[in-house]
């Protein structure tokens, strides 16, 4: 098996190649930027899974550790986080965790059926979880995902995600208590002579 490091470069490669676009876009905020990070290219493809597992499986250990805690679960808000949580939990698995970390999502709205439920999978009040996602901008689909959990008696440790695009998300998400680690950041993968994204009325794409 590769190294941490070694995924973490091949991750790296496979998002720059994959999932960092240039252009003109409107993000789901609302505001208007020349690029754009399409996540899910990497994370729901078998190669990028694999590495996305593998190295945010480290990066949680590593900060369950430092932080004195025990996770029970990953997961976020569907349908970012999906593809990450359950990379995560396979990952676990596969490599003999005494107690693998299971995975769960967390709806948009309540299912309209069935057991009417906002979050779906292997998560139950009382749980220490970690709140994942592929991308952070100014932090809105993190924050409903931590206070779904939080609503249904669950405790978020921390919250991990793939890419933070260094535009105020994990400070908003830091001053409401929840500490955040990210594998990759804006710099890393396009560097500081980017513009910044401004506010606009334009539909979101």
């Amino acid at each position: 098996m590769a190294t941490v490091e070694q995924a973490r470069s091949e991750l790296f490669a496979l998002l720059k190649a994959k999932s960092v676009f240039h252009g003109d876009f409107t993000l789901a905020s609302g505001a208007k930027s020349n690029y754009y990070f399409d996540c899910r290219l990497t994370t729901m493809d078998p190669q990028g899974a694999s590495l996305v597992g593998h190295v945010m499986h480290a990066l949680i250990r590593k900060e369950e550790a430092a932080r004195n805690v025990r996770i029970d679960a990953t997961g976020g808000l569907t349908m970012g986080a999906d593809p990450i949580a359950l990379a995560v939990a396979m990952f676990s698995f596969s490599v003999g965790d005494a107690r693998p970390f299971q995975a769960f999502s967390v709806r948009k709205t309540p299912k309209a059926h069935g057991q009417t439920k906002l979050i779906e999978g292997n998560f139950k009040s009382g749980d220490t979880v970690v709140v994942v996602d592929d991308v952070v901008t100014r932090g809105e689909s993190t924050i409903a995902a931590i206070q779904a959990v939080v609503n249904e008696g669950g405790k978020v440790a921390f919250v991990a995600v793939l890419v933070d695009r260094q535009e105020g998300g994990r400070d908003k998400i830091e001053a409401m208590g929840y500490p955040v680690v990210s594998v990759f950041n804006r710099e890393e993968l396009i560097g500081k002579n980017t513009r910044s994204p401004r506010p606009t009325n334009f539909a979101v794409a």
